[in-house]
């Protein structure tokens, strides 16, 4: 018989079965980082997009703001195990960032104010699958949880949605990113457990 962490018992269904193996379900929103917080004022913020060949294509705050702004509501899941249910964010899909760049590349490497990096393969930041968020639960997003700006990729562990998010770097070969290169899965799907490189 499958059991759940304590907490878990008496909750609906339809949540246990949105629940990846080996997480258990909080309400709380757990603030977890590599280094210090880093303080970007939103008049200095900028988003930058390096292809391969090292051309860029940047944007201010406010040049963000004025592009498509979506809604959007996902469960989230922390390689810590912890998952939270229905969290809401506002932000720009990052397609919006690459409908213009000529590319070869097939993988990302999403980087961040404070030295973090991430990589993704292409293909799982764009069609509606990752964002650059500056809204959450209807307030702009705190410096604790990687405001004013950071990726949401909901679909992979949230090490994936980088804090503080700087910019995006378009490469050929898959780069692995801070903790990928210290034993974290490469990819990190939490509905296949991929925690660590052998999992």
């Amino acid at each position: 018989m499958t059991s759940f962490s304590p907490g878990f018992h008496g909750r609906p269904r339809a949540l246990a079965d949105r629940l990846p193996p080996g997480q258990y379900p909080t309400e709380s929103f757990p603030v977890l980082s590599a280094g210090p917080t880093p303080r970007v004022p939103t008049e200095t913020w900028t988003f930058t997009v390096t292809t391969e060949t090292g051309a860029t294509r940047s944007w201010t705050w406010d040049e963000m703001m004025a592009l498509p702004q979506q809604e959007t509501v996902h469960d989230i899941h922390c390689v810590t195990r912890w998952s939270k249910f229905d969290t809401h964010w506002r932000g720009v899909p990052l397609t919006a960032f690459l409908d213009d760049v000529e590319t070869a590349a097939d993988h990302v490497v999403a980087e961040a104010h404070g030295g973090y990096t991430t990589n993704l393969p292409l293909e799982d930041v764009l069609d509606g699958r990752a964002w650059v968020a500056h809204t959450y639960d209807g307030y702009p997003l705190s410096p604790e949880h990687g405001g004013p700006a950071r990726l949401l990729v909901p679909h992979l562990y949230f090490w994936k949605s980088a804090k503080w998010v700087s910019g995006l770097r378009l490469t050929v070969e898959d780069e692995p990113g801070f903790w990928e290169s210290v034993g974290y899965h490469n990819y990190g799907d939490p509905w296949r457990e991929q925690r660590n490189w052998g999992d």
